[in-house]
């Protein structure tokens, strides 16, 4: 038996059978844990590290970002505010979903899971009228 990848896709198991990813979880996991280089007006909690990453100095578009800056949320305590923030920043760094018309909306519910992490629900409905749901964690120090 032969195997094609005809587009660029992630390969997984479920239940031992092989399957495919159209490669929506990809991109979602490199926009919210890739760290998008911090704002000049974001507080500073890493003295000076603004991160980011080096090729968005070469975006096609000016503003075009990769990541998130769910990173300097790292030492953030566990409030109703940081949730808030959570989402906004998760929100935010998967906006181009609906910008290059990928998808139609973008949802982000943020809560704190029984470990202390901070889960997230990340709801993409995609331009196609399917809807994509996943939940991602992001430990935070501050706890």
């Amino acid at each position: 038996m032969d195997l094609s990848l005809d587009n660029l896709c992630d390969l997984s198991l479920t239940n031992a059978d092989l399957t495919t990813d159209s490669g929506l979880r990809a991109a979602v996991m490199v926009s919210l844990f890739t760290d998008r280089r911090a704002e000049n007006d974001d507080a500073d909690p890493f003295q000076g590290d603004r991160r980011g990453w080096w090729a968005d100095t070469y975006a096609d578009q000016a503003g075009d970002l990769i990541g998130s800056r769910l990173w300097l949320l790292a030492r953030a305590k566990r409030t109703p505010d940081t949730l808030r923030r959570v989402t906004e920043a998760a929100e935010s760094c998967l906006a181009w979903l609906v910008e290059d018309g990928a998808a139609t909306s973008v949802a982000v519910d943020a809560q704190w899971s029984d470990s202390g992490a901070c889960e997230y629900r990340v709801e993409i409905l995609l331009s196609d009228g399917r809807r994509w749901a996943d939940v991602f964690d992001y430990p935070l120090e501050g706890l």
